[in-house]
């Protein structure tokens, strides 16, 4: 059931019932310029609810990751930028990054936020029981979890927000296979997955969903690992410099976890060429390898949507918006040199 009557969306929209009908149930049948319409009204009617149940109301809420710091910076401007959208109503933000936690110290953030109180947490954080133990824990104490970008299994948690990640992985592999098969010499040669762990849910399903892609697409390709370098630039032009050096024929790479400049590196360090390099995330780094044309691709996902759909869904659990429902999963877009958003 859509949060507000078809009837009061077609007389903001200033179209007809049945024709709103078609553009929410995705049932066709409208011209674009319409059903953009539709989605403006419906945008204002949301706007105009926060309006009128948040005006002059604070909420607190907590943004714990588990991330290298080029994606937390990249997190924390999407997060600054939309929360004038959600005015009359005022968030504050704690924060709580790290580049290196564990499982046992993110839940330790955790429980201490349980503590102190909250009106919500947005989490990335590795898959692990202690992290759902300590989103369960929350809950008891009546604060939503809402997890970015990768979820934790067998949680409480009252919402992911992010892409389609095993969709994701399959793009990936679509792309990669298509570009290495435009090759004069086929299809042949090896691409190189790298995760920075494998503690993230989201992270094993690109993967998964890569390797499945791939091995029905490009079964001539093989596949090589890297994982545990955190996504860290250091460590991951080392792992990678030994990943490549046992692995000759890798002439592309699939970037799952980041740290995309540290393995071009290693690349140059060994004198071998990267044919395909595809990557996830539009941060700083990356749309300098876009420009440079060192990345061929990026997937990227919308950060700022997302978080707005992480504030709003702690905001219903508060019970300070209607019931709605829940966060639809993000469009992947593919993002070449050639389509670049501006920051």
């Amino acid at each position: 059931m859509h949060p507000h009557p078809l009837k009061d969306i077609a007389r903001q929209a200033g179209v007809g019932l049945a024709t709103v009908d078609r553009v929410v149930n995705g049932r066709g049948g409208v011209r674009p310029q319409t059903a953009r319409r539709v989605a403006q009204a419906i945008a204002e009617l949301e706007q105009q609810t926060l309006e009128a149940t948040l005006h002059g109301r604070r909420f607190t809420i907590d943004l714990v990751m588990d991330a290298p710091l080029r994606f937390s910076d990249a997190v924390r401007g999407a997060l600054d930028g939309l929360l004038p959208s959600l005015l009359p109503a005022v968030l504050r933000v704690r924060h709580h990054l790290s580049e290196r936690a564990e499982p046992g110290e993110i839940a330790a953030v955790l429980r201490a936020i349980a503590r102190r109180g909250s009106h919500g947490v947005i989490l990335k954080a590795p898959n692990h029981p202690i992290t759902a133990a300590a989103i369960d824990a929350l809950r008891g104490r009546r604060i939503p979890t809402v997890t970015l970008v990768t979820d934790v299994a067998a949680s409480a948690r009252v919402a992911y927000v992010g892409m389609d990640n095993r969709a994701a992985g399959e793009t990936a592999a679509f792309l990669i296979a298509a570009w290495l098969g435009a090759r004069p010499d086929g299809a042949g040669g090896g691409v190189l997955v790298a995760l920075s762990s494998h503690r993230f849910l989201g992270e094993e399903e690109r993967e998964a969903g890569f390797r499945a892609a791939l091995a029905r697409d490009a079964p001539a390709v093989t596949v090589t690992g890297l994982a545990e370098a955190r996504g860290l630039d250091r460590e991951t032009r080392a792992l990678a410099l030994d990943v490549l050096e046992a692995a000759p024929s890798v002439r592309a790479v699939y970037s799952i976890g980041g740290g995309n400049a540290a393995i071009l590196s290693a690349f140059d360090a060994l004198k071998r060429p990267c044919d395909v390099f595809v990557g996830h995330d539009l941060d700083a780094d990356n749309r300098a390898l876009l420009r440079s044309r060192r990345l061929q691709a990026v997937l990227h996902h919308d950060l700022a949507r997302d978080l707005r759909e992480a504030c709003l869904a702690i905001l219903r659990d508060n019970r300070a918006l209607p019931p709605g429902p829940a966060p639809s999963l993000s469009a992947c877009a593919v993002i070449t040199p050639f389509n670049l958003p501006e920051e």
